[in-house]
């Protein structure tokens, strides 16, 4: 029973000083929703544009992007996992469920580079129609924040298997955390407009 007590004490608590950090991160994901709608809308003008090259049905897999948008939103599961294991401050469980989210989100994005060089090396880059370049655009910006969000991961999983957690690199997983869940939504907006549409 001392032992649970303890452990809910570690638990560490926010303050006024946190919150204004959580909202301030709200405003710049509120920004990152606008530059994706910005996307977004230039793709729906665009993507009927194919002056004579292929279109989406021509060059998407489904089965490709199906083991894609598994693994990244598998991964959001597992950054949840370690999110609740951080507020508990078990260390082992958020570096290994964090190891588990890193991995998963790697896979994605070498996955999409893989797509990218594939179309690239068959003579559908961006440059070959306003389809193919609103494509790369918006696909290539996600996958740019999902890079992003991976360094940012590694460097805390490095930081808490050295100095341990802290009520500040629990702040920085809950940011983290809002971050990649933001981008697995996005996601989900890319493979229903972009990739379903494109399939039909």
């Amino acid at each position: 029973m001392e032992s649970v007590n303890t452990q809910i004490q570690q638990v560490p608590k926010y303050d006024k000083t946190d919150d204004t950090i959580v909202f301030g991160f709200w405003v710049y994901l509120m920004t990152d929703c606008v530059l994706f709608a910005a996307l977004f809308a230039v793709y729906a003008v665009l993507h009927n544009n194919t002056f004579g090259g292929p279109d989406g049905a021509q060059i998407f897999s489904p089965s490709y992007v199906l083991v894609e948008t598994i693994a990244l939103l598998t991964s959001s599961f597992t950054c949840g996992i370690g999110l609740i294991s951080a507020y508990n401050m078990q260390k082992n469980r958020v570096i290994g469920w964090f190891s588990v989210t890193f991995l998963l989100g790697l896979s994605f994005v070498v996955m999409e580079v893989a797509e990218f060089s594939h179309l690239i090396h068959s003579g559908d880059s961006f440059k070959r129609s306003a389809f193919l370049s609103s494509y790369f655009t918006l696909v290539g910006t996600h996958g740019l924040h999902v890079t992003v969000g991976l360094i940012g991961m590694l460097i805390l999983i490095i930081r808490i298997y050295t100095k341990g957690l802290t009520k500040a690199s629990v702040r920085r997983l809950t940011l983290l955390s809002l971050f990649w869940h933001f981008l697995d939504i996005i996601w989900i907006f890319i493979f229903t407009i972009v990739y379903m549409l494109g399939f039909s």
